[in-house]
């Protein structure tokens, strides 16, 4: 796949990125798909997922959303984040988490949807946009931020939810995008899945959002202790459905 390495414009600076096209692909104009890392940045595993999905026939955008406290990796990270090296890590994150507020969130999607639709490798119409962990939780921001132009959102592993049923409805109010949301286990229970759901009817969204058994936080990333390479493969499906329905 084609790859490349680009700076996006925004209000508060230049955002590094990478992008996979479809083999082919600058000869060709294919759907955008914006993805959002989770919390530990582009990575090789980030860039083959996207690769995997340019493989698919659509151009892949992957944003450094911290970019405001440098290109990535923002920090060190071993081939392999085992769950010592994951604690210590997340510790070091916390703090740019924390200060990657609503606002930001917003301001940052509007750039990169600009920027992406504005590729010229990139199809006009609708986009779509996925998202890891936290990215996942930045994924629906930025489709209810843009009903009009967001056809489908995906979150895995995500925190959709956690700030509790006034946000969310907050959130649900203005999406009109087609949605999947992908939970580990051990990040949902029952009652908060059908709550999640509940929640997701009344705003008339058309979704679907399960729990994949078995699966712990961050079960699509391969360089972690969580990778489950069968929930991996249901993500690949879940995901791929999704986007053949809503953009072609």
């Amino acid at each position: 796949m084609p790859t490349k390495t680009l700076q996006i414009p925004t209000p508060d600076g230049r955002a590094d990125a990478f992008a996979a096209l479809p083999d082919h692909g600058e000869q060709h104009r294919h759907p955008g798909v914006l993805m959002y890392a989770d919390a530990f940045g582009i990575r090789p595993v980030l860039e083959e997922m996207a690769r995997e999905l340019a493989g698919h026939g659509y151009y892949v955008l992957v944003p450094n959303f911290f970019y405001r406290h440098g290109p990535a990796p923002l920090i060190e990270l071993p081939e392999h984040i085992g769950e010592e090296i994951r604690s210590e890590a997340v510790a070091q994150l916390m703090p740019l988490i924390k200060a990657h507020t609503a606002e930001r969130i917003r301001r940052d999607a509007d750039a990169y949807l600009r920027f992406l639709t504005s590729r010229p490798e990139v199809s006009a119409g609708p986009v779509a946009v996925t998202g890891y962990c936290i990215g996942g939780l930045l994924a629906m921001h930025t489709a209810a931020a843009h009903p009009g132009q967001v056809a489908a959102v995906a979150g895995f592993h995500g925190p959709v939810g956690a700030d509790g049923p006034d946000s969310l409805r907050r959130l649900l109010s203005t999406l009109t995008a087609q949605v999947h949301l992908g939970h580990a286990e051990t990040d949902m229970t029952p009652e908060a899945l059908g709550e999640l759901n509940q929640a997701l009817d009344a705003a008339g969204v058309v979704y679907t959002s399960e729990i994949y058994p078995g699966t712990v936080h961050g079960f699509t990333m391969s360089d972690t202790d969580a990778f489950d390479p069968a929930a991996l493969q249901h993500h690949w499906d879940r995901l791929l459905t999704l986007l053949g329905h809503t953009l072609g």
